[in-house]
């Protein structure tokens, strides 16, 4: 007869593991719930202090909301209203035919159609030579290369205005003004990507660019294959304060684009201003609203690698 084990040796023989207590990241405000072990005592002076943190935030938020809160109601008054006296806050009649107005009366489809042609192909543009020239500055060694990413990183600080007159001649002898492709040579390259994406290179061991050399791959492959794949949320970032600056760009266009065919959204926008008595401020407070839609829903989809993209991109180590 085989033998079994009695219950007491099945005690002896087993051991039990107490799970481990459950943590939670945030707690009530008001000191309530489950506080995890290791977080110090929440006493009345430090629960006053986030209360008043969290009041603070949430009065910055309300004033940088308030513009956008501004212009969205305003786009939904009649033209009278807009600055009336007393100020409305909320219109009393919600007029949504400006937005079948603007529609109607103006090229707003031509302006988005140049706008997001030239956002789309600087940030391709810019975060393809960013990401490259990065690359190179982070994980090539040559002669020369610190000193030559500080004076291109010190072209950041040089203002446009500077350098305006001879890059107008420039692209004037180069027969591209009055062209949607001139604003794209204009901001195709920028110091800060490269900055950004070099800044996030370095925080990826380079162990792995040495066991890809050893396997043979170029260091095109690397940068391809390697780098990029792991560069996810600074692309991200990268990506999205390019398409948004572009986006928002006046005095490019201003400059080289008289064509009416060729404005961008705010160049179209700005045509609406005529002086400021005649001006139906109602539609273009309608054109503002929808102008900013675009980048409201890029920042939504973007906004966590953006952040991890920013906050990684600034360590080192």
């Amino acid at each position: 007869m085989v033998g079994t084990a009695t219950p007491t040796q099945d005690l002896k023989t087993v051991s039990i593991v107490a799970p481990p207590p459950p943590r939670r990241g945030l707690f009530k405000l008001a000191g309530g719930g489950q506080r995890p072990v290791d977080a110090p005592p929440l006493t009345p002076a430090r629960r006053a202090a986030r209360i008043a943190g969290y009041v603070a935030l949430l009065v910055f938020a309300a004033a940088l909301l308030m513009p956008f809160f501004w212009m969205v109601m305003s786009s939904l008054k009649s033209a009278n209203e807009v600055f009336s006296i007393p100020l409305t806050w909320i219109p009393e009649t919600f007029v949504w035919q400006n937005y079948v107005d603007i529609w109607s009366q103006s090229n707003i489809l031509t302006w988005i159609r140049n706008t997001l042609f030239l956002s789309v192909v600087v940030t391709a543009l810019q975060v393809l030579t960013g990401s490259f020239a990065a690359y190179g500055f982070a994980r090539i060694r040559f002669p020369g290369r610190d000193v030559l990413f500080l004076l291109y990183i010190g072209t950041i600080a040089v203002p446009w205005q500077s350098y305006m007159i001879p890059q107008f001649i420039l692209l004037t002898n180069f027969n591209v003004t009055n062209t949607l492709w001139a604003v794209v040579l204009l901001q195709a390259f920028g110091a800060f990507g490269v900055f950004l994406m070099k800044q996030y290179y370095e925080t990826i061991p380079e162990e792995l660019s040495e066991a890809a050399r050893i396997d043979g791959l170029s260091e095109y492959a690397i940068w391809r294959k390697i780098m990029l794949p792991l560069s996810v949320p600074a692309l991200a970032s990268l990506t999205l304060l390019t398409f948004v600056n572009t986006w928002n760009d006046y005095l490019g266009p201003l400059i080289y684009l008289r064509n009416p065919d060729l404005w961008t959204i705010q160049l179209g926008l700005r045509s609406f201003v005529s002086n400021l008595y005649d001006t139906n401020y109602a539609l273009l407070f309608a054109g503002l609203t929808i102008s900013v839609i675009p980048i409201a829903i890029i920042f939504l989809l973007g906004q966590k690698y953006f952040v991890e993209g920013i906050a990684t991109s600034g360590l080192k180590g």
